[in-house]
């Protein structure tokens, strides 16, 4: 998320109330999670396991619990809670903004495109020309979807990103400020929920076909011209390729690549990045072919078992 107007680095501090080290006058361009920074960003680390990770990122400044050594051409804000600030700041660069309006007037709708009854179409909405919206379709503010889109009964695109911190008390919700942005001529079936990035966008690209009831995780980036069957499940900051198939209810852990054209057989479970153009089925996934012929040899086994014992 990149901020209305640069600030510095002072002033930043002093919205979250923090010290800091580096110049006064550092630039501080937005604030980002660390798989989508740039420089100029803010990215958040609270754990010291990860801080070698976020300390040689692209992102020029660092949000830490801790006062380390700085890198070269980079700056630290040091917090006693780096997740606290950096929901501080969310809500400072994009406060909650309540609707008013079954469709807000800020919302853009391009020419030819039907909006059905009863849908919600928050702040900063941009739908393209010769899109159907049908009933009961929630589009949460600052979602981008492209011309020739069409989205069924019930899909919600925009909801929080699943992203919590346990505390003592109970769990401490990321906030979300990203969004949602649909490229031209994907179809979303009905009941489908897409959650929007946590700082960057969760996308559905160019000629996407999605089916019923399918969740898209926050940040998340689903290729070109891809097939995903019903009460398929794919967790936050996955990318899929183009031209992937995945068939109904699989599910598909965080932070993990499906390559280009790979083909998942229904009820697989992906547990770590898989290949373009293969295909692939059961938990965890492996090759289909490999996988059929382990469970025809497994099938087997009676039998031998029985051929032994009549050799007694």
């Amino acid at each position: 998320m990149k901020f209305p107007n640069p600030h510095t680095l002072k002033q930043i501090a002093q919205l979250i109330d923090c010290s800091f080290v580096g110049s006064d006058n550092f630039p501080v361009l937005g604030m980002n999670e660390i798989h989508v920074v740039e420089p100029g960003d803010i990215v958040f680390v609270d754990h010291p396991k990860y801080y070698d990770k976020a300390l040689n990122s692209a992102a020029t400044i660092v949000l830490i619990n801790k006062e380390v050594d700085c890198p070269d051409g980079k700056a630290l804000l040091i917090s006693d809670d780096p997740f606290r600030d950096f929901n501080k700041l969310s809500d400072h660069f994009k406060p909650f903004n309540i609707a008013t309006s079954n469709i807000s007037d800020s919302a853009i709708i391009g020419a030819n495109s039907v909006i059905q009854p009863n849908c919600f179409i928050g702040h900063h909405v941009v739908i393209g020309e010769g899109c159907t919206i049908h009933s009961n379709v929630s589009i949460y503010d600052d979602a981008v979807i492209g011309n020739h889109v069409t989205i069924h009964s019930g899909t919600v695109l925009g909801a929080n990103a699943f992203y919590y911190k346990k505390r003592p008390e109970g769990f401490d919700r990321l906030k979300s400020c990203g969004r949602v942005v649909i490229e031209d001529h994907v179809d979303i079936g009905a009941n489908c929920t897409i959650d929007r990035g946590v700082t960057g966008d969760t996308t559905i690209k160019e000629g996407s076909k999605l089916d019923n009831q399918i969740q898209i995780g926050h940040d998340t980036v689903i290729g070109k011209k891809c097939l995903i069957a019903s009460q398929v499940g794919i967790a936050g900051c996955v990318v899929v390729e183009d031209e992937v198939t995945i068939w109904g209810q699989v599910g598909c852990t965080s932070g993990v690549t499906i390559g280009k054209k790979a083909v998942v057989h229904a009820q697989t479970g992906i547990s770590k990045s898989l290949e373009g153009h293969k295909t692939y089925w059961g938990t965890p996934a492996q090759e289909a072919r490999a996988e059929m012929k382990e469970m025809a040899n497994i099938k087997q086994i009676p039998d031998i078992l029985q051929f032994i014992k009549s050799k007694k």
